[in-house]
C-alpha cells in the first residue's frame, strides 16, 4: 500500500489536503506520515495543532510514494522554507509530488514545473521565483493538472487535487471514486 507524507508548516492550509487524506487513510488504507521543517508541531491557519510525526529530513522517497506539500499563511509571511532538495529527492526516485496554492508556486520555485504542464493560484505567483521558467506550461483552470508524476492545484480546487493524486497512486478505484464524489456532490 502507498504511504503519503504531508509536508506541513506552519499556518498551513488545513483544509487543502484534509479531503485527500482523509479518503486515503479512512477508505483506502494508505498510511499518512506527517512531517514539519524541524519535527516541532506546527499549527494550521483553522488552529489545528499538528505533532507531525518527523523532520523533512528524515522523510524517506524509498518508503513514501507521494509528497504532498499544501499552502498557507507562511508564503505571505515570507518564511516558507526553500523545499528544493525535498522535493528533489522525491523527484529523483521517481515519487508522486503535489502542491496546491502557494505551495504549487512553491514547486515553481524548486524548478520541477519547467518541463511539465501544472496550474496554481496564478503563473504571476509562480514567476515570482527566479528559478521558474514553465510559464508556457502553465494551464489556467479550476482544476488540479498532474503531469509525470508532478500534481499542482489552485487552492480553491481540493477536491480534483486530491482525485489526481489518487489516480498518481494508482488508488483510483470504484471506492476511491464514490467517496470523492460523494464529498464533492455540492460541486456538481
Amino acid at each position: 500500500m502507498p504511504r503519503i507524507a504531508l509536508a506541513l508548516t506552519e499556518d498551513f492550509a488545513d483544509w487543502e489536503p484534509a479531503l485527500l487524506i482523509a479518503a486515503a487513510r479512512g477508505y483506502l488504507g494508505v498510511d499518512i506520515v506527517t512531517a514539519s521543517p524541524d519535527g516541532a508541531p506546527v499549527t494550521s491557519m483553522g488552529g489545528l495543532n499538528v505533532t507531525p510525526d518527523m523532520a523533512y529530513d528524515a522523510l524517506d522517497p524509498e518508503t513514501i510514494h507521494a509528497l504532498v506539500i499544501p499552502g498557507g499563511l507562511i508564503w505571505e509571511k515570507g518564511a516558507a522554507p526553500d523545499f528544493t532538495d525535498l522535493v528533489h529527492r522525491f523527484r529523483t526516485q521517481h515519487r508522486v509530488v503535489a502542491g496546491i496554492c502557494a505551495a504549487a508556486s512553491a514547486l515553481a520555485g524548486t524548478g520541477v514545473l519547467n518541463h511539465v504542464a501544472h496550474t496554481g493560484n496564478s503563473v504571476d505567483s509562480h514567476s515570482r521565483y527566479e528559478s521558474y521558467q514553465g510559464a508556457e506550461h502553465y494551464r489556467d483552470q479550476p482544476q488540479a493538472v498532474s503531469d509525470k508524476g508532478i500534481i499542482t492545484a489552485p487552492g480553491s480546487a481540493p477536491v480534483t487535487f486530491a482525485t489526481e493524486v489518487l489516480k498518481a497512486l494508482d488508488l483510483w478505484g470504484p471506492e476511491a471514486e464514490a467517496e470523492i464524489t460523494a464529498f464533492s456532490a455540492e460541486h456538481r
